[in-house]
């Protein structure tokens, strides 16, 4: 018989700020059919409270976790979308930034309470097969863990082309053929937003690098061959929730959740 229950699904953010990435987050998962619930440092949850595992966006991962010293940073096409997408990007893009503007994400360059707790739980839901979601810094914790390396600054890739930071989806991507993440967005190029100032650099143990940012090559995706879900996105699929493909992601971690 089905199981109508909602699968659980842990969010993890900071615990100052990141309040308007929980609430398009949360509302992602339960648009897919699971029940979110919010983890930070200060409200840590245990791996058997939750059926699936989504790491959110926000501070830069610790450098020293992946065996280098902090640098300073530098100072800083279309798809085919429906008449009812353009309709709710007109609608939504607007709540997006004013979310973000008042609840920013970001609150401190490290978080370092964040990045142990967020290790534990990946760690623990990987040996109990429980799939994962990695976004954005997410996605670079995901890639930390299995020992692999980030790069710390990304401007110099923008040499002719200025760096893109933006919620509306303004970056083209390349998703590898035959992926799992190309069977879920049901395309191998697509456009998404950009709000990370750092990225993959060497690809972890058994990790899969399988969408690259055109003209850059900057990774923009990453799946593990050894476990049936656990893929990362280095874009921002909760301010996409008005693209179908955007919220299939979330859709396909709570179909493995359940």
């Amino acid at each position: 018989m089905f199981n109508k229950k909602r699968p659980k699904i842990g969010i993890t953010g900071p615990d100052h700020g990141g309040g308007a990435a929980w609430f398009f987050t949360s509302l992602s998962v339960r648009l897919a059919g699971g029940s979110p619930l919010r983890i930070t440092p200060s409200k840590p949850a245990k791996i058997d409270q939750i059926d699936g595992l989504i790491l959110g966006g926000g501070a830069d991962v610790e450098p020293k976790k992946y065996g280098q010293e902090r640098i300073e940073r530098s100072v800083l096409v279309k798809d085919r979308r429906t008449i009812f997408e353009w309709i709710l990007s007109i609608i939504l893009f607007p709540i997006y930034w004013i979310g973000r503007y008042f609840r920013s994400t970001k609150t401190a360059p490290i978080d370092i309470k964040r990045d142990k707790l967020e290790l534990t739980l990946l760690e623990q839901a990987l040996q109990l097969n429980k799939p994962v979601l990695g976004i954005c810094r997410g996605m670079q914790l995901m890639n930390v863990h299995f020992m692999g390396t980030l790069h710390q600054d990304i401007s110099g890739f923008y040499t002719e082309r200025p760096q893109i930071a933006s919620i509306f989806p303004k970056k083209r991507v390349r998703i590898k053929k035959n992926s799992k993440l190309n069977n879920i967005l049901g395309t191998d190029i697509c456009n998404v937003n950009a709000l990370h100032n750092q990225a993959i650099h060497e690809p972890g143990q058994g990790v899969q690098l399988v969408a690259k940012e055109l003209h850059t090559g900057i990774t923009q995706g990453l799946e593990h061959s050894d476990y049936p879900f656990v893929i990362g996105v280095q874009w921002h699929p909760e301010y996409l929730i008005q693209i179908k493909r955007q919220r299939n992601v979330f859709k396909e971690l709570v179909k493995h959740a359940r």
